[in-house]
């Protein structure tokens, strides 16, 4: 038998965000846009934000998206966040995103942006009934 013995930040969180808007079309939109920004996150350029503070900037199809899309609070890091494996289901006018990743600020910043009342929880202290 092998005992662990090491630590490591490969844990996972769990985590559960959930987004409620006053109206089903607002929940859509956001949905929407999550999805939107995860595509254009994946089709930048791969940039370091910890070497030079001069390459933390966004780039032009960045800027114009965020113009289009009306996105104010995000920083540069934060994007990388919508790389990660985020499940985002959508129950009427509730948005359920839930990861492993404990840095979820951009998606936290993108739904108190568009209105929605936010509750954060680990599903380890607070398992969903219907999955037990």
């Amino acid at each position: 038998m092998k005992i662990w013995r090491s630590y490591g930040s490969e844990h996972s969180m769990n985590l559960v965000m959930i987004g409620s808007f006053k109206q089903v079309a607002e929940a859509d939109e956001v949905k929407m846009l999550i999805e939107e920004l995860a595509e254009q996150v994946r089709n930048e350029p791969m940039r370091s934000f910890d070497n030079d503070p001069n390459e933390s900037r966004f780039s032009g199809e960045m800027l114009d998206f965020f113009r289009s899309a009306k996105i104010h609070s995000l920083g540069p890091a934060e994007l990388e966040q919508f790389n990660y494996d985020v499940h985002v289901e959508q129950k009427e006018n509730t948005l359920i995103l839930t990861t492993d990743e404990s840095d979820i600020s951009g998606f936290l910043k993108l739904l108190i942006e568009r209105g929605a009342r936010v509750e954060i929880y680990s599903a380890h202290d607070y398992p969903d009934p219907k999955t037990e």
